[in-house]
């Protein structure tokens, strides 16, 4: 049974506030992150601009993520970006 986008905007939220509260991820978090955003994107039942807009910097976030070297540094360095997003998915009333 495929997810709702509301079953995916959950899903993503909760990998970005662990992310955020834990400062680390996993490589398939991080797939799943790109796999999330790529299917928000491709959806037309969002209707928030603002989200919208940052749903690209969350894929490549994930993306990034994948190939992260130090994955600590990585999620820290982003900690204002995912702040950001969290707030931004708790806006966009899905």
């Amino acid at each position: 049974m495929p997810l709702t986008t509301k079953d995916q905007m959950n899903v993503l939220y909760d990998l970005l506030t662990e992310h955020a509260e834990e400062c680390c991820g996993s490589v398939s978090e991080y797939q799943q992150i790109q796999r999330l955003a790529r299917s928000l994107l491709s959806k037309k039942a969002i209707n928030n601009d603002d989200f919208l807009q940052v749903l690209p910097q969350i894929y490549d976030y994930g993306r990034d993520g994948e190939v992260s070297n130090n994955d600590s540094n990585y999620v820290t360095s982003n900690q204002d970006q995912l702040n950001e997003w969290i707030n931004s998915i708790q806006n966009s009333n899905y």
